[in-house]
């Protein structure tokens, strides 16, 4: 009996310790030349050369048991579960070069992996912004979880009734029974309702919170982002992704969060009634849980595409709306259309590759439940026969295995879902973590500003150009003194509103290209927000709000005074047509200012400009769109102003040049020529040809050769 005892004893030890052995010299042997490039042989080779070694181990010893049915299985699972676990990271896209390379390594089987994915990550962030609602959730899972144990009433006391009628027992405890139920089954709803609200109201916040800090996140970034991504992609992250991203996380992750408690109870009273039947139950919980795994991968994948081509199409829709009279002027309908509809068949394709992932996932999940369903019954027949349980267990531990086969499914439904909204959230998390490329804001803000301004050679290149492009500024030095008018004129492409971005502080300059000051300071130390509140530009493109005439005007001052802001618009010859509108300053100007002229439209801008008191004054094209007798007026009005500001003059209209202190001449980002309008006259360089050309431009062909052919 003891020989017996020792055997049985030595021989388990001397097959871990062989295992260990055989493990350890295929760790040693995978760097040799022939293992190092095939890794999936050493992993599939070792698994096979363990089993083997084991087997004949057990052979040898007598081990009986080993050579039967059970110790086969166990010996397949010792050996082959990894390799079967590596095989199918593969299968899922998932990386799997750590198991390849560490399977035989103890590390590498305790750890636990962590997320470092994209999706992990914005899973995360996603958790950070519910970090402020951490009480509110915690309150959310404990009705949760007692709405989930009153649920659990039904099921229980269906199977004591079951065995009562069975043993016509306790008569008066199946009325007790139903009422029990039915309180218990109230409650829990009554517990739902609330956890509900409670839940729905505060993801609702959480989207407001987050669509919000999405746009601030925007508008912080600097000009080149908006130069590189499209109107449509912003409005679609802003609005689209966002929007979508709540709804998924509302609805499915609430699902998520339901069923798993539902499921852990489940488990529990399951175990309480037969942990057999249970275990029955569990063998079936691996094919639903990786087949959702696969799909949720595969579907986060198709959700980050739809995102894509979505911001696409939206920005075709945006473009074709902001641009509709010259769709209409080109009777291009039909084509825009066309385009709309190519990038939504686009969508259309990866949603059927969508719908045909879930509809495989739903049909698999239906025939492994309706599988373990028939095995459960047939079994749990089997255990009442034997007297392992009554016929009540049975009934309720069918009961329960429906609700967990149910709670399962759904959790494996949702949680697809809850990865798609995962994917979406990560284009959001793009902006939320872009810095943008600008240099610290400054710190100065003096109380007296006096609005000198110099450019000392300055060179520059607008930013991922520099390779491609030869520099927009090259040395360019030119100064706007107060009371003093400067004009900057040149030909298309030769600088003039790159001067004028500069001069905004939209881009920055580089170490060793020049530099800009501001009253003898470097530009980017003053704060921007005090620089913006000291600099005021009027551009021909000039763009109104889809606000109040009142609220556009005050724009660029919100704290203004009435009387400041009709001074304002009676400088910039605007107030006689406003007082005429509708509603006068209340009057809607409509979309991008769609609903005044093109004229009225920029005596509004000049308006806004006007009301700043700013200290130094860009007029960039700013009478462009005036009649005659309404740009003499305005001309005069912003040409006064310029006692108590710098201004500079960017405009193709000579005449209005002529009346500056100090002309610069731009060509080819270099200063061609600068001076006063008679003294480069005098010179006949290219400001006199610029002169010349305009004022021909104006005259018919016959009477410009009869003036060149007269003697002087």
């Amino acid at each position: 009996m003891q020989k017996i005892s020792s055997s049985s004893f030595v021989l388990p030890v001397l097959c871990v310790c062989v295992d260990v052995c055989v493990v350890r010299a295929v760790r040693l042997a995978q760097p040799c030349p022939f293992l190092l490039p095939r890794p999936f042989l050493a992993l599939w080779g070792g698994a096979l050369l363990r089993a083997s070694a084991l087997l004949l181990l057990s052979f040898l010893g007598g081990l009986r048991r080993m050579r039967g049915p059970e110790g086969l299985q166990s010996l397949a699972v010792l050996c082959f579960h990894r390799p079967a676990y590596v095989a199918l990271l593969g299968a899922l896209g998932r990386p799997a070069q750590e198991e390849l390379w560490a399977w035989h390594s103890w590390g590498r089987v305790s750890a636990v992996e962590v997320g470092g994915s994209v999706s992990g990550t914005a899973l995360k962030r996603l958790l950070g912004c519910m970090r402020p609602y951490l009480w509110r959730f915690v309150f959310v899972l404990a009705l949760v979880m007692l709405s989930s144990y009153g649920e659990m009433a039904v099921p229980k006391y269906t199977g004591h009734m079951a065995d009562w009628i069975v043993n016509e027992e306790a008569p008066n405890a199946f009325s007790e029974a139903i009422w029990l139920m039915a309180v218990l089954t109230v409650l829990s709803a009554v517990l739902e309702f609330v956890c509900d609200l409670t839940y729905n109201t505060t993801m609702s916040a959480i989207h407001t919170s987050i669509q919000a800090a999405v746009l601030e996140a925007v508008l912080q970034q600097d000009i080149a982002f908006f130069d590189a991504t499209s109107t449509g992609e912003l409005v679609s992250r802003v609005t689209t992704d966002t929007s979508d991203m709540s709804e998924a996380l509302s609805d499915e992750l609430s699902l998520v969060m339901w069923y798993t408690a539902r499921f852990v109870f489940l488990l529990i009273f399951m175990l309480s009634q037969s942990w057999k039947l249970t275990l029955l139950s569990c063998m079936g919980v691996p094919i639903i849980w990786v087949l959702p795994e696969f799909i949720g991968h595969f579907r986060q994948i198709i959700a980050a595409k739809s995102q894509d081509l979505l911001a696409k199409a939206n920005q075709v829709a945006t473009e074709t709306f902001s641009c509709i009279k010259t769709v209409k002027c080109f009777a291009n309908e039909d084509g825009e259309t066309d385009r709309y509809r190519r990038r939504m068949d686009d969508i259309y394709a990866l949603n059927k590759q969508d719908a045909a992932t879930y509809a495989a996932s739903t049909w698999a999940n239906s025939m492994t439940s309706l599988a373990l369903k028939v095995a459960i019954l047939y079994y749990g027949g089997l255990l009442v026969t034997e007297g392992a349980v009554s016929s009540g267990d049975l009934v309720a531990f069918v009961l329960y295995e429906l609700q967990f086969t149910s709670s399962l499914e759904a959790v494996m439904r949702c949680y697809p879902e809850v990865k798609k909204a995962i994917g979406a959230s990560e284009k959001i998390f793009e902006y939320l973590d872009r810095e943008p490329q600008v240099p610290p804001d400054g710190s100065l803000e003096p109380d007296r500003l006096e609005g000198h301004v110099q450019f000392r050679n300055v060179t520059f290149c607008y930013p991922g150009k520099a390779n491609e492009n030869p520099p927009v500024l090259k040395n360019v030095s030119l100064e706007l003194k107060p009371g003093k008018i400067t004009a900057l004129v040149g030909s298309n492409r030769s600088g003039k509103s790159t001067c004028v971005k500069l001069l905004e502080r939209f881009y920055q300059l580089q170490n060793g290209d020049g530099e800009i000051l501001l009253d003898g300071k470097p530009l980017q130390s003053y704060k921007d927000q005090y620089l913006h509140d000291q600099i005021a530009v009027v551009s021909q493109d000039c763009l109104l709000f889809a606000r109040s005439v009142r609220e556009n005007i005050k724009y660029g001052r919100e704290n203004a005074s009435e009387e400041e802001m009709i001074e304002a618009a009676q400088l910039a010859s605007a107030h006689s047509f406003i007082t005429g509108l509708p509603s006068g300053y209340d009057t809607d100007a409509g979309e991008k200012g769609g609903q005044v002229s093109g004229g009225q439209k920029q005596r509004i801008a000049i308006a806004r400009a006007l009301i700043k008191q700013p200290k130094v004054l860009i007029l960039d094209n700013a009478t462009s769109d005036l009649d005659g007798e309404n740009r003499h007026q305005v001309s005069q009005t912003l040409l006064n102003q310029a006692r108590s500001c710098s201004v500079l003059l960017v405009s193709n209209n000579m005449s209005m040049v002529e009346s500056a202190d100090h002309i610069v001449v731009l060509n080819g980002g270099e200063v061609e020529e600068a001076g006063g309008h008679d003294e480069l006259m005098r010179r006949g360089g290219f400001y006199a040809q610029q002169v010349e050309k305009q004022h021909l431009g104006f005259q018919r062909p016959e009477e410009a050769g009869e003036e060149e052919s007269e003697p002087d």
